[in-house]
């Protein structure tokens, strides 16, 4: 099957996010032992639209900045940088105590030793997000959008930005745009408001077309019952998906696709990386193959940007997945939490396994 897009839209992808700074050790070191660092622009959404961008296809970001900051102009200097429109309010600092930009202080790792990840998002700015500040009519009704990719690291962000999220997804029902859902479960987001969120998740699931997330992002966000306990490594990971997706089909039964990667971590540098989609009553399982890492922050964004691109594309469904773990995979050899593909040929280069040099 394929999902029916939305036509004459001026943007075939929109996210809205929180965006900050990643921070990072050049030269794989530890945070903690370096004196030099670089600075990158970052949000789980934006690394998802990325691909879609780089490749060509109109996006924009909703977002919100920190009013005469220079790290919300390097922010959206890097936003132009991607293809990427965006709009939102500037929130004025409110003194040296006030609203910021979050902070992300990330090593790469290197071989045995893991990456270490320390976010720091005191006085977020993104935590202000609301629906008044933005006109939804003129954005879904008049400019038009064909997927909205919403994450539930925003969806749980705040009260407001969890609000924001739920008014996004009635207004893109209400115009015949497609919704995604990557659940993204953080228990530090999720505490003390539990069942607020829970009620929140559940009906911003109800009205998606797209619903990503692995069995604890289910249980814990939705409330889905989990699989029955089995053995361990990928085949049991994937027979327990299965049985999950077939319980979440029956509470949300107007989604048609279905995802989650598959990792397996052989050491900082090498994964084992794979993927499985369900759309319609199809199972498109891409065993996981061995890639090699530089970076692993944003391979799971990378996936599902690649997917959404597929869909925005209108190709067969079974590329979907396959060029997801393909920019999956191409995120992880970057630096940054997002990959950056030159064209589709790059992507599907690494897809065949093919990484000869290109005259």
């Amino acid at each position: 099957m394929s999902i029916e897009l939305k036509k004459n839209c001026k943007y075939a992808l929109l996210v809205p996010t929180s965006m900050g700074v990643r921070i990072t050790p050049v030269n794989g070191q530890p945070v903690h032992s370096s004196t030099l660092f670089e600075m990158q622009a970052t949000s789980a959404e934006t690394n998802v639209a990325s691909i879609s961008s780089f490749l060509g296809l109109p996006v924009k970001v909703l977002t919100t900045f920190v009013k005469d900051s220079p790290v919300a102009r390097f922010i959206q200097s890097n936003l132009r940088s991607r293809n990427m429109d965006f709009e939102g309010p500037e929130v004025p600092q409110g003194g040296p105590w006030g609203y910021r930009h979050q902070f992300n202080i990330a090593d790469s790792g290197f071989g045995t030793r893991g990456p270490r990840v320390q976010n720091d998002r005191a006085g977020e700015v993104g935590r202000t997000l609301q629906v008044k500040d933005f006109d939804l009519e003129r954005i879904f009704g008049q400019e038009g959008v064909q997927i909205v990719h919403l994450s539930g690291l925003i969806g749980a962000l705040s009260p407001e930005t969890s609000r924001f999220c739920l008014e996004i997804a009635r207004f893109a029902k209400k115009y015949g745009t497609r919704i995604s859902f990557d659940l993204n479960y953080r228990a530090t987001f999720w505490k003390g408001r539990e069942e607020e969120l829970h009620a929140i998740f559940k009906e911003i699931a109800s009205l998606s077309d797209i619903l990503i997330g692995n069995e604890e992002d289910f249980q814990l966000c939705l409330g889905i019952e989990g699989p029955e306990a089995g053995g361990k490594g990928i085949a049991s990971e994937i027979d327990g998906f299965r049985e999950m997706i077939g319980r979440v089909r029956k509470a949300f039964p107007q989604a048609s696709v279905f995802a989650t990667t598959l990792r397996q971590v052989i050491s900082a540098n090498e994964h084992l990386w794979g993927a499985i989609m369900l759309e319609g009553d199809n199972w498109h399982i891409i065993e996981p193959r061995r890639i090699g890492v530089l970076d692993r922050i944003g391979g799971g964004d990378g996936f599902v940007g690649g997917l959404l691109y597929g869909i925005l594309k209108e190709w067969d469904p079974e590329k979907w997945p396959q060029f997801g773990w393909a920019t999956g995979a191409l995120a992880t050899t970057f630096l940054t939490d997002y990959a950056q593909p030159a064209d589709e040929e790059m992507v599907w280069s690494i897809w065949k396994g093919n990484a000869r040099v290109k005259r």
